[in-house]
């Protein structure tokens, strides 16, 4: 299904958990957050019929994200039900990599192909501080384990902060040498006051701070924001995401839910169709696919972020 600016709408994040293992400083409080009690949250069945739903309208794609998804019980059955529906084409996953290790294989085994692992700094004691108090030894134990059981891609995620880790963005891309890694950077979203405070770094900026030479590569780039460059020899890719410097609205083709179940047509959107009440009031599916093809019809044409701190924590995006 295409929007109002004639822009294909055919992937979906969706939030399993607002939860999450870590406390990354751009994301939450020192604090924490309080998290939806389980109630609050959709179940299972409620986002496999929301998914079925959403294919009706178009979408081929989905992220599962959090918080961290991972943590969130039974997710290995949600995943194996989402991998059989016929339509999706795409099934990926978002996570912070802590309990990958453990659970790369299942993942694989139930349909899971492709994963994202968030990750800022190769230095031990600076992920302590920016995720405050993560081991960085396991998150590199479940990226050698995605790599091994077959995930293709293996991205890493990168926010690149410049009082945080602009230093360390030469040896992220240098990773790309020896594994088919695919690191992508990202600019910091100031999408709330943890965010806000982080020195901002655009692409330009990034692509300086790495000195070897980016060979742009050939062919198409995907369906994502990102634009793909080589290091000489490289076995992987060095990508780079501008939501700021250059924001990529205009051919942005995706939906978020939120772990409570609210259909966000944009990242920075306050607007929401909240869909879990009407879940548990008879909704028919009919109905539930019009709500799908309204929050489709009301994605504004661009986000805001280029003038200030939205008012959406970055904890409660959803991935």
């Amino acid at each position: 299904m295409r929007d109002k600016f004639k822009r294909k709408i055919d992937y979906m994040r969706i939030s399993v958990t607002d939860r999450c293992n870590l406390r990354c400083v751009y994301c939450m409080p020192p604090e924490g957050v309080v998290p939806k009690s389980h109630e609050e949250i959709l179940t299972f069945e409620e986002i496999y019929r929301v998914v079925k739903a959403a294919v009706k309208v178009g979408i081929r794609k989905i992220r599962l994200t959090g918080g961290e998804p991972l943590v969130r019980k039974g997710i290995l059955a949600l995943v194996e039900v989402l991998a059989k529906i016929p339509e999706i084409e795409d099934l990926a996953l978002t996570t912070n990599g802590i309990l990958l290790a453990d659970m790369a294989e299942d993942l694989y085994r139930r349909g899971l192909r492709r994963v994202n692992v968030s990750l800022d700094t190769l230095d031990p004691g600076r992920y302590r501080e920016l995720t405050r108090g993560g081991d960085i030894r396991k998150v590199w134990q479940g990226i050698e384990a995605a790599l091994k059981v077959g995930f293709d891609p293996v991205k890493i995620n990168v926010v690149a902060m410049a009082d945080a880790n602009l230093d360390e963005l030469p040896a992220f891309a240098d990773l790309t040498r020896k594994l088919p890694l695919h690191v992508r950077f990202i600019e910091v979203m100031p999408l709330d006051s943890n965010a806000k405070g982080r020195q901002f770094v655009s692409v330009r900026e990034m692509q300086a701070a790495i000195h070897d030479e980016l060979i742009p590569c050939p062919g198409p780039q995907g369906a994502g924001p990102a634009r793909y460059f080589r290091l000489e020899g490289g076995l992987g890719t060095v990508g780079f995401i501008s939501p700021i410097s250059g924001h990529f609205c205009e051919t942005c083709n995706r939906l978020r839910m939120t772990a409570d179940g609210v259909i966000r047509p944009c990242l920075c959107s306050t607007f929401g169709i909240p869909l879990r009440d009407k879940l548990r009031s008879g909704l028919d599916d009919e109905s539930l696919v019009d709500l799908l093809a309204q929050a489709i019809a009301s994605k504004p044409k661009q986000h805001n972020l280029q003038d200030g701190v939205c008012n959406v924590p970055m904890s409660k995006v959803g991935g």
